[in-house]
């Protein structure tokens, strides 16, 4: 898997190593360490050298950090974490609340300067959004960060940030065959300015794999608040129906390729104008053998027919990236923890 430049100089890997379901609230089983660094040492070995948390991924910080501590060249990985100050905290936070709460993620991550900060804000309505960015990006001029990103922004809040000069190498979306919201006008305007789209969600929580192609809809026993999020993003797609129908189409372009409908699932995201990388949990070391497909095997004239037929007919969630998220009418923001850092 050879590396992508995010920013000039600065290389990551084009599957980046995503760790929210490690987190110890997220509702899936906890892995031991040893376990967990073993599949992250396989990982390194694969080309998955970027690893993606956040400083309300309990747990997820510390267990980075004491990882690459173990590494005999630690500059080798590239630590992507978030900033997201708790909803409560919004209108009273100040510019030394924000250098401590980077002076802990560094702590945790047992690193000097954090690789790429993603800086998250709840709600709008609240006054301080570009404020905050413009402490964040002070402190990345004073070497504690090396490159500021943004995370589940939309296009005038991320043109706002950049209109008022802040340096922004990244925007971290959710992405996927079902959820195409950063299409077009979100992802051109973003490539225009040097701004690379890091993707999670293109695997759906895994509802996008040959495990429910065929299946009949159902509660999922192994449910954890992934799933629950993909599955709201499901109803929106139309549904269990909807789901199946791109499931087919998915596998047709598979079959062409010998690869699994996930692994198509993935390269369909990351062959979209503006994207840089995609995140994807890789909990198994399977899947890390499994991915090397995409690289071995040439994409570069695929149509995506029977993708492009259905996307005609099935458009799927409608309005601003992370616009459904945010509706305080809508079932989206109800399964969302706003005070991690609180708790």
């Amino acid at each position: 898997m050879k590396s992508i430049e995010l920013a000039p100089g600065y290389l990551i890997s084009p599957l980046v190593t995503g760790c929210w379901q490690l987190a110890a609230d997220h509702g899936a089983a906890s892995d031991a360490f040893e376990e967990i660094s073993q599949r992250w040492r396989a990982g390194i070995e694969a080309g998955y050298t970027t690893f993606d948390c956040a400083d309300i991924y309990t747990g997820v910080e510390e267990s980075l950090g004491r990882f690459v501590a173990t590494l005999e060249d630690p500059s080798r990985v590239q630590i992507h974490t978030k900033y997201v100050p708790d909803r409560s905290a919004l209108a009273t936070l100040d510019r030394r609340t924000v250098e401590q709460a980077i002076d802990r993620s560094l702590r945790r991550l047992g690193r000097d300067a954090i690789d790429l900060l993603q800086f998250h804000w709840w709600d709008y309505a609240v006054p301080g959004a570009i404020e905050a960015a413009m402490w964040l990006d002070d402190l990345r001029r004073a070497g504690k960060i090396r490159h500021l990103g943004l995370t589940n922004f939309d296009l005038e809040h991320v043109a706002g940030v950049v209109g008022a000069g802040v340096q922004v190498t990244a925007v971290q979306v959710q992405y996927s065959v079902l959820d195409r919201r950063p299409e077009q006008e979100f992802a051109s305007w973003c490539q225009q300015h040097g701004i690379g789209l890091l993707c999670y969600g293109a695997l759906g929580g895994g509802l996008l794999s040959d495990r429910y192609r065929g299946q009949r809809d159902g509660a999922d026993a192994e449910a954890n608040r992934s799933l629950t999020k993909y599955r709201l993003i499901v109803e929106e797609a139309g549904g269990w129906e909807a789901l199946q129908e791109t499931l087919q189409a998915l596998a047709a372009t598979a079959e062409r390729h010998g690869v699994s409908t996930a692994l198509a699932a993935l390269r369909w995201v990351l062959d979209r104008p503006g994207v840089a990388a995609v995140i994807v949990g890789a909990s198994r070391r399977d899947r890390l053998r499994e991915t090397r497909d995409l690289w071995q095997t040439d994409w570069e004239d695929e149509k995506w027919p029977e993708l492009e037929e259905l996307m005609g007919r099935r458009p799927g969630p409608q309005g601003a990236v992370y616009g459904l998220e945010r509706d305080p009418t809508g079932p989206h923001l109800g399964i969302l923890r706003m005070s991690l850092n609180a708790e």
